[in-house]
């Protein structure tokens, strides 16, 4: 009996570990990724700054505020391709947005916010874009 609860907490302790590992891992990620989007960002890059914070938000962790700066930065760009005219782009970061988050569902589903938010903007500049 007692080499059964040995056992039983070696495995606890090796499957917390392995957890760690993996969220810290997937972290470091995410802040590569916000930092390529940044970089990119402030190279004038909008496209790969698109790229950048979508991947951020893919690699979710609870808890990190990256995701909810990554979605803002995002819709700021769509917002800056929306004043510029440039609705195609526009749609390419509102997209990015709202599928990076229908990305990372799974037990929990974050950010239905921003993916109403964009719903609502994609279907506005799709139907602008039909009238010209």
């Amino acid at each position: 009996m007692e080499k059964a609860k040995t056992i039983a907490v070696n495995i606890a302790l090796i499957a917390v570990i392995a957890i760690v590992l993996i969220w810290g891992n997937t972290l470091y990620r995410q802040h590569t990724q916000f930092d390529k989007g940044e970089k990119a960002l402030a190279a004038g890059d909008y496209i790969a700054g698109i790229a950048g914070y979508e991947s951020s938000i893919h690699m979710y962790t609870p808890g990190s505020d990256l995701v909810e700066r990554a979605a803002e930065k995002l819709w700021s760009i769509g917002e800056h391709y929306e004043q510029a005219g440039d609705m195609d782009k526009a749609l390419i970061a509102y997209r990015s947005l709202r599928s990076s988050f229908y990305a990372v569902r799974g037990l929990t589903s974050p950010g239905k916010e921003w993916i109403a938010r964009c719903e609502g903007k994609i279907a506005q500049l799709v139907k602008q874009t039909a009238k010209q």
